[in-house]
């Protein structure tokens, strides 16, 4: 019991004679809804109270913070020792603009740097193919080779900042040219500090941006928790992602679920692979949406870390704790911003980023106001980044660790949503696992429905959206957005000729052969990579070389 009460007695009847005295008063005044069921559909009560938690035994399903099975946060002091990292996901254009908005946020008091690469660097291709065209620096910085990331760090010393890069396929190619660079500058790989997102299976069922079929895609993950394991151990080398899940329009609780069977996957291709597990799991990290309902998305944080520390403990038989501990990064949900009255988003914001502070997030990004519109303003970023400095520095939620803990509707709902989530999770066990129902559709369909679900619901008014489907206001056009010149892909082209003229191409082609060699192999593929960026092969260049081997994967009919 939560509150060591009993409620089979006193509690219990006392609680069904309030309801019903409550049901005959709701003949006179109804409430607004006939029911009352959140975002995951789940049921919510009029009322909570310990008879709602009579089945969470303390000890074995909340225990205390920095313990088994960390419901209660992974640290023992969390927020009283250090505030979350405040990381703003950033990067447009070339790499010397987005260096100058780093710089920025890094004066701002910025405490981690977050890289957005553009789609042709996220999908392998250069800027100068025909593939790229149209989409050089629009969402992210254009990185096409070691240059491009000397240029993107230029005058921030690694050793002093920790850097999130959000890429998935190539994730391999970008982290050995950030290590490259940080030999360059005399930081040695194992000062490195940062994580890779390197989560290719939520891109298959959510997100999109991939390359090589699953097969060999994880070949190439556990290849990076191998060579990390042992040369960068201070780096997480995945963030499992079920950010991209929930954008994509799955519930809180099917985020978690197919974010951890995306994790069980990658944990049995490390095992399977002759990896220890408690040499690689500790560098596990992953990274949740922030939404809009406030209880429920508190709640899925402290589900999800429950529900990982259970199956890290009994399924891989991990020991050491740091095994079980999930480290969760989260940004604010990008898809309830509205284009109209887009300051109402900055609120929104505030709401989603205080939800994960005290569900007990390790590091936060928040999304800016004019994001519905346009890639952030200088003026968005920093009022978005105020808004985490806001709640640290004046709300007192960091001031006691897991401070809603305790609360009956909360650990109820707590339950709820673990318990719903291990259901899905069996029946992707019985279905062959993460990668098969990926390969077969399921979680594409599943995300599929309760997108459609949500969508109807908006349009129907039977969810309101301030500012969007209710409360409207006349608006003027929003002016001076923030916009990518499109000279920034002939500039980078050009840039790129210039690095081909300049390097040794006996090193390059040599590099690739043996990279080529070592794909057809069983080798780590990793120390070729590095071989390869040392040499200043592009990124293009690079994955040519392994889709030449690996294949390219053609994405899964859900409709028809």
């Amino acid at each position: 019991m939560v509150g060591e009460v009993d409620c089979r007695g006193d509690i219990a009847d006392n609680a069904k004679k309030w309801s019903d005295g409550v049901e005959k008063k709701i003949n006179k005044h109804p409430e607004r809804k006939a029911n009352f069921i959140n975002p995951s559909g789940i049921p919510i009560k009029r009322l909570y109270s310990p008879v709602d938690t009579y089945n969470v035994g303390y000890i074995e399903e909340l225990g205390f913070p920095g313990e088994f099975p960390f419901t209660r946060g992974v640290q023992p002091t969390m927020y009283r020792t250090q505030y979350w990292t405040m990381r703003q996901y950033a990067g447009f254009a070339s790499a010397e603009e987005s260096n100058r908005r780093y710089k920025f946020l890094l004066e701002q008091g910025q405490t981690g740097l977050s890289v957005a690469f553009d789609l042709p660097t996220q999908i392998g291709y250069d800027s100068d193919d025909d593939m790229a065209i149209g989409e050089v620096g629009k969402v992210g910085v254009a990185i096409d080779s070691l240059k491009d990331m000397e240029i993107l760090f230029n005058g921030i010393p690694l050793d002093t900042v920790s850097t999130s890069m959000t890429i998935n396929a190539p994730a391999a190619v970008l982290l050995a040219m950030y290590i490259v660079v940080g030999e360059k500058q005399g930081v040695s790989s194992d000062k490195l500090r940062g994580t890779i997102q390197n989560d290719i299976l939520k891109e298959y069922s959510a997100r999109g941006t991939y390359i090589f079929p699953p097969k060999p895609s994880m070949r190439v993950i556990t290849d990076i928790f191998s060579y990390c394991a042992s040369n960068v151990p201070l780096w997480n080398t995945i963030s499992i992602s079920g950010y991209h899940i929930r954008e994509a329009g799955s519930t809180a609780v099917q985020e978690i679920a197919f974010t951890l069977a995306d994790g069980i996957a990658y944990v049995e291709a490390a095992i399977t692979a002759g990896l220890d597990v408690d040499t690689f799991a500790p560098r596990l990290s992953f990274f949740f949406n922030a939404h809009s309902d406030f209880f429920e998305e508190i709640a899925k944080y402290r589900a999800a870390r429950k529900l990982w520390a259970k199956i890290m403990k009994e399924r891989f038989g991990a020991k050491n704790p740091k095994s079980m501990m999930m480290r969760f990064h989260t940004q604010t949900a990008g898809c309830t911003l509205t284009a109209q009255q887009p300051k109402n988003n900055i609120v929104r914001v505030a709401f989603q980023a205080l939800a994960a502070v005290l569900g007990g997030t390790q590091s936060l990004h928040t999304n800016s106001m004019d994001e519905a519109l346009c890639l952030p303003s200088e003026e968005a970023v920093q009022v978005a980044l105020r808004t985490q400095q806001l709640i640290a520095h004046e709300t007192g939620a960091g001031d006691t660790v897991d401070p809603l803990g305790g609360s009956y509707y909360l650990e109820n709902l707590t339950n709820e949503i673990c318990q719903k989530a291990e259901a899905y999770i069996q029946k992707i066990d019985k279905m062959g696992g993460a990668v098969e129902v990926i390969e077969n559709g399921f979680i594409q369909r599943e995300i599929q429905e309760s997108a459609y679900k949500w969508q109807q619901e908006i349009e129907q008014k039977k969810r309101v959206v301030v500012g969007m489907n209710s409360f409207h206001v006349e608006e003027e056009k929003e002016g001076d957005l923030q916009r990518v010149d499109p000279q920034v892909r002939l500039t980078q082209i050009e840039a790129l000729n210039s690095l081909k003229l300049t390097r040794d191409r006996y090193k390059v082609e040599s590099s690739l052969t043996s990279l080529e060699n070592c794909a057809r192999g069983k080798d780590n593929l990793m120390p070729y990579i590095l071989e390869s960026v040392r040499s200043y092969a592009t990124l293009g260049e690079i994955c040519r070389v392994l889709k030449s081997v690996f294949g390219e994967y053609a994405q899964v009919k859900t409709f028809g």
